[in-house]
């Protein structure tokens, strides 16, 4: 199979039945399969990647598709000016956290990393707002992933960072959210960090965090809810025994409960909710794509939010929030006063595109250090 390589803001993708290693894919010399460009089908590729994001993918028209023998090349040309300037190290690795989506909740720190990155492997959830914020120069690699469908396992994602850290490069890990809030950093630190590779995490703001402060539902309110708790609704294993555990500890009158990735396991965790004594009326609201212009709101009551989502046809990401501080939200009392329809729409008031050429990145990144490119040359 073939896998084809974007330059300049684009993206490396790949059918899941892949599972070259890292020497298969670096070592010098080798010839892959299927060198040449197909471009019907890295456009088939990236088409299926655009609708799943409710994107369009013309709007990406016009990027250069390559194969996979230029991302060895610069590799290989890496490796070379980095022996030759100075004695060989490894690359350090940064995971960064991205936010929820809105580019305007990105840290400083995040936007100086982009600016400055080598390469950058990002996943499904990083925004195409954002990714147009890294600099030109660097290496895109989609590694993203969605339910039955993996571009790459983290097992190979694990060793595609080490194989460009080890090459000498400046290698940013985008993420969705924050990196230690069910984005699996935590693993990709460990596996690094045990072969020696410098790894530092860039927090960024949780969807609970962006989403919640978008409705105005705070997450604890005096004399409402005294504690918050996170829940993912997808074990590794794929049961539902999970949640029977964590359900029972859950349902709690007092505390606002926040669930990530349960779309599929709605119905059962409701289920369990109220059968451990959640009052049927407890305000809940799921949220689609939360903070970007696609973003949707499903407001109802706990004992009705499953058949409205399905009603809706929400689809993932959408984050669950479930406890009475979402009757504190206005579009819960919007949404009541209007007659409760299916779904609540109202786009988001803060989301702003920023592009390369915004004031608002200049003063954000500052005056960036002067960096080599692979030919030698000193550039700014």
């Amino acid at each position: 199979m073939a896998l084809t390589f974007r330059s300049a803001g684009s993206r490396l993708v790949s059918e899941p039945s892949c599972s070259y290693s890292p020497a298969m894919l670096f070592s010098p010399g080798r010839r892959l399969p299927c060198s040449r460009v197909h471009s019907q089908r890295s456009k088939r590729i990236f088409t299926c990647r655009a609708a799943s994001q409710h994107q369009e993918a013309p709007k990406n028209e016009g990027l250069r598709d390559s194969d996979v023998l230029e991302l060895q090349s610069f590799l290989k040309l890496f490796r070379r000016n980095s022996s030759t300037e100075t004695p060989s190290q490894p690359g350090p690795v940064y995971l960064v956290g991205t936010g929820p989506g809105d580019p305007g909740l990105l840290t400083l720190r995040a936007v100086q990393l982009m600016q400055t990155a080598d390469v950058v492997l990002y996943d499904r959830l990083v925004s195409d707002d954002i990714l147009r914020l890294v600099h030109p120069g660097a290496r895109m690699v989609y590694v993203g992933k969605h339910s039955g469908y993996h571009t790459r396992s983290q097992e190979e994602i694990h060793s595609l960072l080490l194989a460009f850290a080890e090459a000498g490069a400046t290698v940013i890990r985008l993420k969705g959210g924050d990196p230690y809030v069910y984005g699996r950093g935590g693993e990709e630190v460990q596996y690094l960090s045990a072969r020696g590779i410098q790894v530092h995490c860039v927090p960024g703001i949780t969807a609970a965090s962006g989403i919640c402060a978008e409705l105005g539902i705070p997450m604890t309110h005096r004399g409402i809810a005294t504690s918050a708790r996170f829940l993912t609704g997808h074990s590794r294993e794929g049961g539902e025994d999970m949640l029977v555990e964590q359900t029972a500890c859950a349902a709690d009158p007092h505390t606002t409960l926040i669930v990530y990735m349960g779309l599929q396991t709605l119905p059962f965790l409701q289920q369990q909710l109220l059968q451990h004594g959640l009052d049927p009326n407890t305000p809940a609201v799921a949220v689609e794509r939360g903070t970007t212009p696609s973003q949707r709101v499903v407001f109802a009551p706990v004992d009705e939010l499953p058949t409205r989502v399905k009603g809706a046809g929400l689809k993932s990401p959408t984050l669950l929030v479930i406890g009475e501080v979402v009757a504190l939200s206005p579009g819960w009392q919007q949404w009541n006063e209007g007659g409760r329809p299916l779904e609540w729409r109202q786009a988001p008031c803060s989301y702003q595109a920023v592009g390369q050429d915004d004031p608002l990145l200049t003063l954000a990144v500052g005056l960036p250090p002067r960096r080599t490119d692979l030919a030698g040359s000193a550039k700014e």
